[in-house]
């Protein structure tokens, strides 16, 4: 017997590392996704009577994947309604069985969770469905979080969610991995949600905590698996690069008391120096492989603000003319308004906050936390203090993330000093 303490703080740990795993496993046997996350609630659930009886396993994930999967088999054994779209799973043999769960699948995907973004990144689907369905559900993100990833409230994305579930059930699109011919078409969208996957780890939308590291760890994880199976891919190259030299100074970000440190103010002396050289060398690769994509051009940036020797020393101009370039092949407001942090460097914080104001006249970064934040820092240089407190209050009303609302909280407090 274990301390029911114990086996539910077990089971959260589970819930938490594992549960995209072991649903991206279920779904490879269930071939359905309502199906799959049935099962998946289900095994958790009897782990906790199981596991109290039993004592927690060795391996939790093993454990319930191989309760969900089973569970999976049996449910399609019983339901004759999942014949029509499991023809070859309908009723199986117990030999048909032990494939479904033993077996490896074809096909050229090494990773389950991988392959499940793959498969949920369907063209039948947009690609904000395929981005949104996929984190929430293979990477687990929760729909808060989602939500204020798309800059859309939480009601929103749930009903965009549900909308892209009952859009792959009804055009009973398959859930099996795409043969290579078919990868490439999908690119794009599962690009988009690693790197999703990681700025939500990077800067966590919620909680006390600045980085979510499980986040972090699970997008490297994939960009990795991602190069090795489309290893010519310049952006494949250059997301794994951008992941790389934007997490080599994860130790410094926050100083021993928790508090946030500016890029100017983090010891460079601390950076992961190997994972910084590993980005460089994926950099120059993916910039002579001809016209730079948005992940090679991100990290070329990323890279020229790590790679200076200091932050005053920073090659500014290059990095503004790198963001125009980005701008021509990815023209998104959130990178106009990163762009407005080196122009304040090279043309002065009133051009700079000239160019946030027509961004937020836009108002295509209505409730983005950064404009708010980032306006009230150019407005404090320029010694607009009354109008820099009421951007810091903007941005104090919609950030999540404890750690940054402690540091926005700072900044107001010493305008009022």
């Amino acid at each position: 017997m274990s301390e029911p303490a114990a086996v539910a703080a077990a089971i959260a740990d589970a819930h938490r590392r594992e549960w995209a795993l072991v649903l991206a496993a279920t779904v490879r046997v269930a071939g359905d996704l309502d199906l799959a996350e049935e099962c998946v609630q289900e095994a958790y659930a009897a782990a906790l009577h199981s596991w109290t009886r039993d004592g927690v396993p060795n391996n939790p994930a093993a454990w319930l994947t191989t309760a969900a999967r089973r569970r999976a088999v049996d449910a399609i054994r019983r339901e004759q309604t999942f014949r029509s779209k499991l023809p070859l799973l309908a009723e199986p043999e117990e030999s048909t069985v032990d494939r479904l769960l033993d077996a490896d699948p074809d096909g050229g995907v090494p990773d389950d969770r991988l392959r499940l973004i793959f498969t949920c990144c369907h063209p039948a689907l947009s690609q904000e469905a395929q981005v949104a369905l996929t984190l929430r559900l293979v990477c687990g993100v929760p729909t808060p979080d989602v939500a204020r990833a798309f800059l859309v409230s939480e009601p929103t994305m749930a009903a965009r969610l549900t909308r892209a579930k009952k859009k792959i059930s009804g055009a009973r699109i398959p859930y099996r991995v795409p043969r290579a011919a078919e990868l490439p078409d999908r690119l794009r969208p599962v690009l988009g949600v690693i790197h999703l996957l990681f700025t939500m780890g990077h800067t966590a939308p919620s909680g006390a905590d600045l980085v979510n590291a499980d986040l972090v760890e699970r997008a490297l994880h994939l960009a990795r698996m991602l190069r090795e199976l489309m290893p010519d891919e310049p952006e494949v190259r250059g997301l794994l690069a951008l992941l790389l030299v934007t997490d080599a100074r994860r130790a410094t970000r926050v100083d021993a008391a928790g508090r946030l440190l500016r890029l100017q103010d983090q010891d460079r002396s601390r950076w992961d120096r190997a994972a910084m050289a590993q980005a460089h060398d994926l950099i120059v690769a993916g910039l002579r492989g001809g016209r730079p994509g948005r992940y090679v051009l991100q990290a070329a940036i990323a890279s020229l603000y790590a790679e200076a020797p200091s932050y005053e020393q920073t090659d500014w101009p290059q990095i503004v003319e790198l963001y125009d370039r980005l701008l021509e092949v990815w023209p998104s407001p959130v990178v106009a308004l990163n762009r407005t942090v080196p122009l304040a460097m090279v043309a002065g914080p009133q051009a700079a906050l000239a160019e946030v104001e027509r961004l937020e006249q836009e108002g295509g970064l209505a409730g983005y936390q950064y404009l708010p934040a980032v306006k009230a820092d150019l407005l404090t240089r320029s010694g607009r203090e009354a109008e820099a407190r009421v951007a810091y209050a903007e941005a104090l009303a919609v950030a999540a993330n404890e750690t940054e609302r402690a540091f926005l909280s700072e900044r107001l407090a010493s305008l009022d000093r």
